[in-house]
């Protein structure tokens, strides 16, 4: 049976600002299976904004465990996030899972794999899935470029970049701010 394939996922930090953002095409295969797909959350009252790559079955099982970590630590994402991603690495039903995850909040912007990685990226830019270097690669262009730019602004451009060149990726995003 074929896989899902991936997506493009884009956070951008700046100026007090947080925007993620995702593309919205699920394929199987070499086909288009659905063109409107939400791989973004807002969690935590809007406070933490949550994106994935991969298979959207276990995403969403990773993103409820991450919404149970973080009850669990009182909203501190950074506890939440290293505590997903031990779990996820040692657990025998989570380490099969497939997908990645970007969450972030006001003060930092994370990426969690299955490896047992979290990474906060450089530049406060973190991108995952198949697009993803093309929609990090004008992100940190626009960054440093384009200086009145907002991060949503810069997300949607970055996305649609990636829209551009990459054919996991369309032109139908959804994209969440942050709440301070």
């Amino acid at each position: 049976m074929e896989k899902f394939r991936s997506t493009t996922v884009l956070a951008i930090k700046k100026d007090g600002e947080v925007a993620l953002g995702a593309d919205g095409q699920a394929t199987f295969g070499n086909t288009v299976a659905k063109s409107n797909v939400k791989k973004v959350r807002t969690l935590m009252g809007g406070k933490i904004v949550c994106g994935f790559a991969g298979s959207t079955a276990d995403a969403f099982t990773l993103m409820e465990r991450f919404e149970e970590k973080l009850n669990a630590f009182n909203g501190n994402m950074k506890r939440a996030a290293i505590d997903l991603a031990k779990d996820w690495r040692m657990d025998r039903y989570l380490r099969k899972l497939e997908a990645m995850m970007i969450v972030a909040d006001i003060n930092d912007v994370l990426i969690i794999s299955g490896t047992g990685d979290v990474i906060e990226p450089d530049h406060d830019i973190a991108a995952i899935g198949s697009g993803s270097m093309y929609a990090q690669s004008a992100a940190l262009a626009l960054k440093k470029h384009a200086s009145d730019m907002s991060a949503e602004d810069m997300v949607r451009e970055g996305l649609g970049i990636a829209a551009d060149i990459c054919i996991y990726t369309n032109h139908n995003f959804v994209i969440e701010k942050v709440k301070a």
